[in-house]
């Protein structure tokens, strides 16, 4: 392969694994406060459609997109009042909110499907984007990528170094002793998983607006699934999310690419790979429940309720 290949390679690693950066950064801070929200993938279907439907109607990219995180707020507070103030069960509501999700933004989204806008452009950054190699490969973005990038970087300061991240991390591991020394277990599992909510809605967007700015049922493809895997394989850890999102995106296009060069088998075989990937990832990290079982929050999926 030449550099060019590599080049355009690279770059379209970056953009197809920025919707798994969010998914997953938004469910890490979710799973960080105990709560297993299963729901990503209705919820970035939701932020899509309504993202999309915003867009087209008042002609505002930056208005869709801020439909989109509402959208993804919105379901998340759904669950959030079923699973946190109702204690129901966490992974049936959170299966209940994807099915939810899928059947909902098919409907609202059938009037839009084969609707084209013009989509969010790239910011090529000066003299940066001029730097042979590197400046299309990192300089060269739609503003989401970037964005993907500084909320990495805030979700990574926030749990190594602030008292919020402290107080999540407490939340997650005893919210009856966080509670005892005078934590709102109940207002930091909202917030985490509203936060979680918006991350989701904002990748449907991104998918929607940027990525390919188009709607059409199910694009979101299993990447809420691939994220709440990612999150595990990531063991809780920001630095982690951005490696495996990069490599799970590499894997989604690597189909293109063989194809691309000839190799001879079905495409349909070919675009299992970001799927078998994340099967093989789970079968590892089943192999070693040690490290598992340190890495998870200990209250993890465990309903709270509060001694009265």
């Amino acid at each position: 392969m030449d550099i060019e290949l590599i080049t355009n390679i690279l770059f379209a690693t970056i953009r197809t694994g920025t919707p798994l950066i969010l998914i997953a950064l938004g469910e890490m801070v979710c799973e960080k406060s105990g709560v297993l929200n299963l729901g990503q993938e209705g919820m970035v279907l939701m932020g899509a459609v309504l993202g999309f439907a915003a867009s087209v109607i008042t002609g505002n990219l930056g208005l869709g997109l801020v439909a989109s995180v509402i959208a993804g707020m919105f379901m998340s507070l759904l669950f959030g009042f079923l699973a946190i103030s109702l204690v129901a069960n966490q992974v049936a509501t959170g299966l209940a909110l994807t099915i939810f999700g899928t059947g909902l933004s098919a409907f609202i989204g059938a009037s839009y499907v084969g609707v084209g806008i013009e989509g969010i452009q790239a910011w090529t950054i000066p003299l940066l984007s001029d730097i042979p190699v590197i400046g299309k490969i990192f300089f060269s973005h739609d503003p989401l990528v970037y964005l993907s990038w500084v909320l990495f970087g805030l979700v990574f300061w926030v749990f190594k170094s602030t008292r919020l991240g402290l107080t999540i991390r407490s939340v997650g591991e005893n919210p009856e002793a966080a509670n005892a020394i005078g934590m709102s277990v109940f207002k930091v599992r909202y917030g985490a998983v509203m936060f979680g909510g918006a991350m989701a809605g904002l990748a449907g967007g991104y998918l929607s607006l940027a990525y390919t700015p188009l709607w059409s049922e199910g694009m979101s493809a299993g990447r809420g699934w691939i994220a709440l895997a990612l999150v595990v394989f990531a063991s809780w850890k920001a630095e982690r999310i951005m490696l495996g999102a990069y490599l799970f995106g590499a894997a989604s296009i690597m189909h293109l690419v063989l194809q691309g060069l000839g190799f001879e088998a079905s495409p349909n075989l070919l675009a299992m790979l970001p799927y078998v990937a994340t099967i093989l990832v789970l079968v590892v990290l089943a192999n070693d429940a040690i490290k598992a079982k340190l890495s998870t929050p200990l209250a993890l999926g465990q309903p709270y309720r509060p001694q009265l």
